[in-house]
C-alpha cells in the first residue's frame, strides 16, 4: 500500500468498470488462476479490501487511502511498482551506450503459444538471450549485460509475443581483465540475427515436443503427431522472423526513462479506454496503428470479445516477465558490475540526476507532509459471496 496523491482519473472509464460491465449475467469459462486475477482488480481499491484512514500533524485533515490489490495486471498499482524497481536498477547502470532490440515471434506459432504459455515464454527468452549472448562473444570475446521484459500483446490486444532486450554497447572480456567496447551506433546485424533466433528457437520447440513438454487441445490436437507439428515448423520458417533494432539511447538517463515505461506496462493502460456502452454492450479505446505511421485510431469492441482479448494477455501464476542475463545475471551480477565499474574508471552510479527516491511511507495528499498518525484501520467489506482475490506481487 501506498498513501499519497491517488491516480489521476482517466476522461474514459476504469478498467474495473469495462471488466465489470463485461461479466455481467455471465460467467465465462476460464482458469482459475484468471478467476483471482480478474477478482483481484475488480476489488482493487474499494471497500472489498478496506483500508487505512490518517491524520496529517501538519495540516490536521483527515485522509482515507484505500487498500490496493497488487496485482501485476492492475494499471492502478504498477506505477509504484515501476518506480520501486527502478530505483533498484539505478545501481546497475554503467556509463557505456545501450541498445534496445526487439525479438518477434511469428503469429503462426500464437495458437501453440496460447496452450502452451509457461514453457514457450521461458523457451523465448533463452532463444533471445542465448543468441544475443553468442553474438558478442563471436564478435567481442566478451559478455555482455541485457534485462529482458517479455510483452504479450498487440495495439488492439490480440497476441503479439515479443521481447524487448535492452542491452549493453559492450562487455567484459573472458577473463575480466578489460571492458571489450562496441560501437556506439551499432552492435549485431539484425538479419544475422533474426536467423540465430529462428534456429534456436525451433531447435528448442522440436526438444520440447520429443520430451512430451508441450499440451495441444482442441484444434491442435493433431500436433501431437510428429509429422503434424513438423508441418506447423515448417509453416512458421517460412514466415520472416523479425529482430527490430532501435535507435542506441543517448545515455543512462535515457535507459531508465524508457525502462520506467516499459517494465510494469500491461495490456491496456487506462488512458487509452475512451466510452463503455453497457447497453449494446461494447468498449471503444484508442490504438496506434503502426502500420500507417502510429496513426491514432479508436477501435469498438463488444465486451466479451474485450474480455476474451485482455484474458490472453494474463501471465501464468508466479511467472517471471523481467530477467537479466549475462553479467547482469544474478549469479554474477554484484561481481561483474564491481569489476566493471573498476575497469571503466566508474565509482558512481552514471546518472546525471540525482538518484531515484520512492518514498517508504505515507504523505499527506493535502500539504504532502509525511507526519501522518494512523487512526483508524477500515476492515475489508465482504461483498456477497465473492471469492476473496488473491493477492499477486510477483
Amino acid at each position: 500500500m501506498f498513501c499519497g496523491v491517488a491516480p489521476a482519473l482517466a476522461a474514459g472509464p476504469s478498467l474495473a468498470a469495462v471488466l465489470r460491465a463485461s461479466l455481467q449475467g455471465w460467467r465465462p469459462s476460464l482458469p482459475k488462476e484468471h478467476w483471482r486475477i480478474l477478482n483481484a482488480l475488480l476489488a482493487c481499491r474499494t471497500p472489498a479490501l478496506g483500508g487505512h484512514r490518517y491524520r496529517c500533524l501538519e495540516c490536521a485533515r483527515t485522509h482515507f487511502v484505500p487498500h490496493s490489490c497488487r496485482n501485476r495486471h492492475c494499471p492502478l498499482c504498477q506505477g509504484q511498482a515501476a518506480r520501486q524497481w527502478l530505483a533498484q536498477q539505478e545501481a546497475a547502470l554503467l556509463p557505456v551506450p545501450y541498445f534496445h532490440l526487439v525479438f518477434t515471434l511469428p503469429h503462426t506459432l500464437n495458437p501453440l503459444i496460447q496452450q502452451n504459455q509457461r514453457a514457450l515464454y521461458t523457451l523465448l527468452f533463452r532463444a533471445a538471450s542465448q543468441t544475443l549472448l553468442e553474438f558478442a562473444q563471436n564478435r567481442f570475446q566478451a559478455q555482455l549485460g541485457i534485462t529482458a521484459v517479455l510483452h504479450t500483446w498487440s495495439q488492439t490486444l490480440l497476441d503479439h509475443y515479443h521481447l524487448h532486450c535492452i542491452v549493453s554497447g559492450g562487455g567484459l572480456s573472458e577473463d575480466g581483465s578489460r571492458w571489450v567496447r562496441a560501437s556506439p551506433n551499432f552492435l549485431f546485424a539484425v538479419r544475422a540475427l533474426a536467423a540465430v533466433f529462428r534456429g534456436k528457437f525451433c531447435s528448442g520447440l522440436q526438444a520440447l515436443h520429443a520430451d512430451g513438454q508441450l499440451e495441444f487441445h482442441a484444434r491442435l490436437q493433431s500436433l501431437g503427431d510428429a509429422k503434424a507439428f513438423q508441418r506447423l515448423l515448417r509453416q512458421a520458417v517460412r514466415h520472416k522472423w523479425t529482430v527490430y533494432a532501435k535507435r542506441p539511447f543517448a545515455g543512462p538517463r535515457q535507459v531508465l526513462a524508457y525502462l520506467s515505461r516499459y517494465t510494469h506496462r500491461v495490456a491496456l493502460s487506462p488512458s487509452r479506454l475512451l466510452a463503455l456502452d453497457e447497453h449494446k454492450p461494447t468498449v471503444s479505446f484508442a490504438w496506434k496503428d503502426y502500420a500507417q505511421g502510429a496513426q491514432r485510431k479508436t477501435m469498438t469492441l463488444p465486451l466479451k470479445e474485450f474480455l476474451r482479448r485482455f484474458c490472453l494477455h494474463l501471465l501464468p501464476e508466479r511467472f517471471v516477465k523481467i530477467r537479466h542475463f549475462g553479467l547482469l545475471s544474478n549469479a554474477q551480477r554484484q561481481r561483474c558490475l564491481a569489476q566493471a565499474r573498476a575497469l571503466l574508471r566508474q565509482t558512481a552510479v552514471p546518472v546525471t540526476t540525482a538518484p531515484t527516491t520512492v518514498r517508504s511511507g505515507p504523505i499527506c495528499p493535502h500539504c504532502g507532509s509525511p507526519f501522518l498518525v494512523l487512526v483508524q484501520i477500515i476492515a475489508p467489506v465482504v461483498m456477497g459471496s465473492a471469492p476473496k482475490p488473491a493477492l499477486d506481487s510477483s
